[in-house]
Formats: structure tokens, sequence, C-alpha cells
């Protein structure tokens, strides 16, 4: 069982090819046309229900399938038509006498219509639409792959992730290059149906005058019934597939399936439904026109955008109280982050974020006396002179030094760094003098 379902499609493209050979019975006529328009009615509502053309992409296939499908029904029909006297089944014969309605000349214009909109309307625009898709499509492929190499360069995705993304551009490019070919055999379809109800018309009469002995009369009530149903059960199923082309090939940006982003997108349009119905109440001043069907639709139109109106202010209401609160509750943070930016804004402050001094100065135990002001320490006036002067003489300001005692060197010795960095150590004994020998000295002096 599951074989025969694996290589279903091929048992059925093989029947199809059967129906141009083999004669079938009115029955099995009938039970091929009903499943033909159970087929097109099947793929129309898939297209309305999909998000976006890939998760139908079996389409371009499956459109070869279902109009080679008609075409052998159309070939069976043809040959029922012709060769039983005009009977090719109840519902041709059903079809043919509800839409002509005893009057020959209405149903072929009906058939027409139907033909020209399918062949002239939506098979031509969904033909350019599919190639301006295709061309697109390929020309933005280079763009999307940089996108996909450079996000994924970024760390902003993974290797798998881009591989998916990859094959999706792919599988876009080959769906829209298969779609501009498909729809060549929609537009085709419609041509041969024109053709084939003339032929069925026309061998019919002969047949009939000719081998049936039928009156011209006779002949077109006959022949006239089968062929404008046989067309109609036709071009019915292919108008629905047309449509689906349409629908497919032009689903561009959807956030989910037709029926939901249609009802959305009206829906919130209720100034746009109200004023929709103004213009139709405004249009019951034209003589002639009728009240009771305008009266009716202009106020369901209006009274509808009114409530969905109220509708749509009664949600907002609930969302700007939250907003609202959430503004007071951000109010004190959105401060603070205020006040951070505007201190990161401060050019002064950004010598505080360095915690490293330019200039730093430490001294043992002993040389504070040095530096303590309150035991008559010069070292920072001293400091201060020298910068003073050196900005004067060489134009240059010397940042400010930091001072400070350090356990970790010896009671005399003193370290002097820049940027964190050692640059000079030294040693000073306190109460010690530097005495400079002189040429003939007069004694010794004790001394280290």
């Amino acid at each position: 069982m599951k074989r025969i379902l694996s290589n279903a499609v091929s048992l059925i493209v093989v029947m199809i090819v059967l129906l141009l050979i083999i004669p079938l019975n009115t029955f099995f006529v009938d039970v091929m046309i009903i499943l033909n328009i159970a087929v097109s009615m099947l793929i129309l509502l898939i297209s309305m229900n999909i998000k976006e053309p890939l998760e139908f992409s079996i389409f371009p296939s499956l459109l070869l399938i279902t109009t080679l499908f008609r075409i052998g029904i159309n070939v069976s029909t043809t040959r029922s038509i012709l060769g039983n006297g005009g009977s090719a089944g109840a519902v041709i014969q059903a079809m043919g006498d509800f839409v002509l309605q005893g009057n020959v000349v209405v149903g072929c214009v009906i058939f027409l219509i139907i033909v020209l909109v399918q062949f002239l309307v939506i098979t031509k625009g969904a033909e350019r639409v599919a190639e301006v898709a295709a061309r697109f499509t390929l020309d933005a492929m280079p763009g999307k792959q940089m996108a996909i190499d450079a996000d994924l360069g970024s760390g902003l995705i993974n290797e798998e992730e881009a591989k998916t993304r990859r094959a999706k551009i792919q599988k876009e490019a080959d769906f829209y290059g298969s779609m501009d070919g498909a729809t060549k055999i929609v537009k085709g379809d419609a041509t041969m149906s024109l053709i084939i109800t003339a032929v069925n018309f026309i061998g019919g009469c002969v047949i009939g005058m000719v081998m049936g002995g039928m009156s011209f009369t006779e002949v077109l009530s006959v022949y006239s019934l089968a062929t404008v149903g046989d067309g109609l059960v036709s071009q019915i199923p292919a108008l629905l597939i047309s449509t689906a082309t349409g629908m497919i090939v032009t689903r561009a940006v959807a956030e989910d399936s037709l029926n939901v982003d249609v009802t959305r997108q009206f829906l919130n349009q209720p100034r746009s439904i109200m004023l929709t119905g103004m213009v139709l109440a405004i249009l019951l001043v034209v003589p002639g026109m009728p009240k009771f069907q305008l009266a009716v639709v202009s106020l369901v139109l209006m009274l509808g955008g009114w409530q969905l109106s109220r509708r749509m202010e009664e949600m907002a209401q609930p969302a700007q109280a939250q907003a609202a609160e959430g503004t007071l509750r951000m109010t004190e943070e959105e401060q603070l982050q205020a006040a951070e930016e505007e201190n990161f804004k401060d050019i002064n402050s950004v010598y505080s974020l360095i915690s490293v001094e330019p200039i730093e100065m430490e001294f043992g135990y002993s040389l504070i006396p040095l530096v303590d002001e309150a035991s008559g320490g010069r070292m920072i006036d001293r400091i201060v002179i020298f910068r003073r002067q050196y900005a004067q003489e060489m134009g240059l300001v010397i940042p400010s030094i930091r001072l400070r005692d350090s356990s970790s060197l010896n009671t005399n010795q003193y370290l002097i760094k820049i940027r964190g960095e050692e640059v000079a150590k030294g040693e000073i004994l306190v109460d010690y003098y530097l005495a400079l020998e002189p040429p003939n000295p007069l004694g010794e002096i004790d001394g280290i």
C-alpha cells in the first residue's frame, strides 16, 4: 500500500494519458468531471490559505497535471458528444440546461465571457506578475546571499540557519522561474478550450445533418446544449486554477493566510467602511436607483464601521492605561539613565573614568615631613612653582601629581610613576647634609 501511495502521481498521469485513448462510459465521464471540479476548488482554497508561495511549491507541476487532466476529459466528452448524438453525461446535460435556459445565444455569450475573462484578465495578469517576480527574484539573489554572509560573519546566525536561508532563496528563484513558464500553460489551455468548443459544435452539425439526417434547428438544439455544457464544465475548473495561479504569484508580502489578512486589514479601517456607506446613501437621490437595496447596504456599512470604530477605541483604552503606567514606572529609570548619559557627555568627566594617575610619587615614612606642610615641608609649593614655570616656558601643562606614602618602600626611599609604570627610584637621607670637599680640607667630617 505504501509503495502504491508513493507512486500515486505517476499512476494518475498514466490514467490521464489513457483518457486520451480509451473511450469512457458516460458514468465515468461524470466522475472525471466532478473530480476535476473538486481538485480545482481544492487548489484554489489551498492557494488562499498559504502564507508564502513556497508552502505550495508543487503548484507549477500540479498545474501541468491538471491541464493534462482537463484535456483528457475534453477528449472523452468530445468523443461522447460526437459519437452518442450529443449525449455526454448528466453533468454536461444539467450544466447546459441550467445555463442556456432554452436560449442558445445566452449560453454562448456566458461561455465566451468566462473564457475571455480567464484569457485576457486573470491569465494575462498572472503571466506578467510571474515574469516580473522571476526577474526580480533572480536580480535580488546576490544581495540576499551577501546579507546572509554578513549575518553569518557577525554571529547573528549560525551555519545551519545560513544554509537554510540560502536553500530558501534558491527555491524561490526556481519556483518563480517555473511559475513564469507554467502561466503559459494556463494561457494555452484557455485558447484550446475555444478550439475544442468550436470543433464540438461544427463536428456535431456535420454529423447530425450529414450522417443523422437531422434538420439545422434540431442540430442546433442538441449539439449547442452539449457543446456549451461541455465548455462550461471545462472552463469553470480552468477559471479556478487561473485564479489560484494569480493568487500565488501575487502573494508578495503576507503575514498570514489570505483570509486572515483580508479580514484583519479590512476591519482595521472602520472610517473607510463608514465613508463607503455614506457614498451609497448619497446615491439614493439619483432617480431610478433601487432605494431599498441601497439603503440596506448603506446602513449595514455605516453601522458596521461605527461598531468597529467603537471596539477599536475600547481596545485602545486599556493599552493606553498600561502605557501610562509603564511610563510612570520608567520615569525614575529614565532620569537616572539621562543623568548618566549627561555625565558621559561631559568632557571633564572622562578623566574620572581613568583609574591610573598620570604622575604619581610614593615615598617612605621618613620622607613625610618633607611633604607635610604642617611639619614645614615645602614639597607641594615647589611642585606648583615648577608646573607653572614649565607651562610658561614650554607651553605644556604637566598633569597634577599624586603624592602618597607607601609602606612597601624603605623609610628613606621615593618612587616616581607615570601611568602606573615606574620611571625613577631613589633614596633621601633625612637629617643628613651634603658636604662638598674643598681642594684643601682643614679636616675630616664624619659621614656615610
